[in-house]
């Protein structure tokens, strides 16, 4: 059967001498591996259409549920900004990397195809990529049904406004009230406007992210919590997430 669908590249491998399969996240159809053949050839017509962070219409043949094979293509986004700068490519290869791993092909589908499409192009456009990211972790975490609690105690329900708590705890999954403190000693402190910036991502959509000016200590707050959460929550082993934690370990 012949697919016609838009869709961004999040992850690329070589195939045999010439060939690359690629797998795209798409609008209407998951999440699809694709087997690109010849793409490795120096004049192959195809190579640009397997690039990481690529945006195109996808034309390929596929049976049952199985590899598809690319006919052709049309490319409305390359996002060669994000692969020609070292730090830019690092975060949106984990954005890539996460959903990839995250995400079953059915969990995938229009909502994530255009969330992806606007991490990536709000890195490419200067946004904070931390912002960026963390904002992407949280709907990752709220689409695996891993969504922290902000808004009230995780183990008493007691409702806290946000000057109520200071204590998070990505073990148990949200914040702790005063009384409730003593059952995670590990939780972690965090200021009002931390948290009143978590609990924005958890309702703000990546489409509708404008410039936001948040101070280094904030963001610094920010990125140790949503690791802890994602940490905790989903436990993953991403060499995307090794890779910008060796950039940070050496200053870059």
């Amino acid at each position: 059967m012949l697919y016609r669908v838009e869709g961004i590249v999040i992850r690329s491998m070589d195939y045999g001498e010439g060939n690359k399969i690629i797998t795209i996240c798409t609008e209407n159809a998951g999440k699809v591996g694709v087997l690109v053949r010849g793409a490795k050839k120096v004049k192959s017509r195809h190579a640009a259409l397997t690039q990481l962070f690529t945006t195109a219409e996808y034309v390929f043949f596929r049976n049952g549920t199985g590899l598809g094979t690319l006919n052709s293509g049309e490319i409305s986004s390359s996002h060669h900004v994000l692969r020609q700068d070292l730090i830019l490519a690092a975060y949106a290869s984990y954005a890539c990397e996460l959903l990839d791993r995250v995400l079953h092909d059915e969990e995938t589908g229009s909502f994530w195809f255009q969330q992806l499409k606007a991490c990536l192009d709000a890195l490419e456009e200067g946004k904070d990529p931390g912002i960026i990211i963390n904002l992407y972790e949280m709907k990752i975490l709220q689409t695996a049904g891993y969504g922290p609690e902000l808004l009230s105690c995780i183990s008493c329900g007691k409702d806290l406004s946000e000057d109520d708590s200071s204590v998070v705890s990505p073990r148990l999954g949200g914040v702790l009230c005063r009384s409730c403190r003593h059952l995670d000693p590990p939780a972690m402190k965090l200021s009002p406007k931390s948290l009143k910036l978590l609990r924005l991502f958890t309702r703000l959509d990546l489409r509708r992210l404008g410039h936001v000016d948040v101070k280094e200590e904030t963001k610094a707050e920010l990125k140790a919590v949503m690791r802890a959460f994602m940490d905790m929550q989903l436990g993953l082993n991403l060499k995307s997430q090794s890779f910008l934690d060796q950039m940070e370990k050496y200053g870059l």
